[in-house]
């Protein structure tokens, strides 16, 4: 008997006597089935990639969406401005005046003047211009009402000076050594035996003469900073510090002695 390869009859000659329920004969007898499904699936998947170049022609753009989905931006426009209300009457017009109608000269012939030049007692007390116009003697007469006109602001010069560049130097009344027999006589030292040093203070010297911005630069402790602010705040007026003939603000600074009684 002559045996068709592409049937399955060579499979019951091959498994004869043998388990047909083994899984390689099920395998073997659903090949070509399966061969073919294969090829049909795989054949629509194929001629979906290759047709999608196509189809993409087919979709919509997708700018139309993107010019839908933008935003619309809300101008706000300026108020308008409302008629101001009150308003003074505009002024009237200026009375008419003698006006003469001024004449270009040009050398021309006789025959060819059409309109001469006015004469000299014609224009006396009169105003040139394009036209001759009568002017009104009965009109009122105004005056615009005048203005105070601009006023100079001078700034006030609040800027601080420092001693270094100033004409004027501020001083205490009767002299720096006055100063420091005032201080020495409020100053109060405190009770440390042995304590002795210098306080560094800073202070700006207004234009009337107080001191302002009192500042410790260094101390030697035990509250000698603290006490040289309480004898500054309470010192009389000094003499201020003059730039270019006007009084300003000058940063002053000076130490002070501390020695504790012994």
């Amino acid at each position: 008997m002559k045996l068709d390869l592409l049937k399955n009859q060579w499979l019951d000659i091959v498994f004869e006597g043998r388990n047909k329920l083994y899984g390689a004969y099920e395998l073997r007898k659903t090949n070509s089935k399966t061969t073919l499904k294969s090829l049909i699936i795989g054949g629509i998947i194929f001629t979906f990639l290759v047709s999608i170049p196509v189809l993409a022609n087919f979709l919509p753009n997708g700018d139309d969406e993107a010019v839908l989905d933008q935003k619309i931006t809300t101008v706000k426009l300026p108020p308008k401005e409302k008629p101001k209300e009150n308003l003074p009457p505009p002024p009237p017009p200026p009375p008419k005046v003698d006006q003469v109608k001024f004449v270009k000269p040009v050398v021309a012939k006789a025959e060819d003047v059409v309109e001469e030049p006015p004469k000299i007692k014609e224009i006396v007390d009169k105003k040139i211009g394009s036209e001759t116009i009568k002017g009104d003697p009965d009109a009122e007469l105004t005056v615009e009402p005048v203005g105070n006109g601009p006023k100079d602001v001078v700034e006030e010069d609040n800027n601080v000076y420092n001693t270094a560049g100033i004409e004027v130097k501020p001083d205490f009344p009767g002299g720096m050594e006055k100063f420091y027999k005032f201080v020495g006589k409020n100053y109060q030292v405190p009770e440390e035996d042995g304590l002795k040093g210098k306080v560094f203070v800073s202070f700006v010297v207004e234009k009337d003469g107080s001191l302002t911005d009192i500042k410790v630069i260094r101390d030697i402790g035990y509250g000698t900073g603290k006490e040289a602010i309480r004898v500054l705040k309470s010192c009389p007026k000094w003499n201020p510090g003059e730039q270019n003939g006007k009084k300003v603000r000058v940063l002053y600074s000076l130490p002070i002695s501390i020695q504790s009684a012994e």
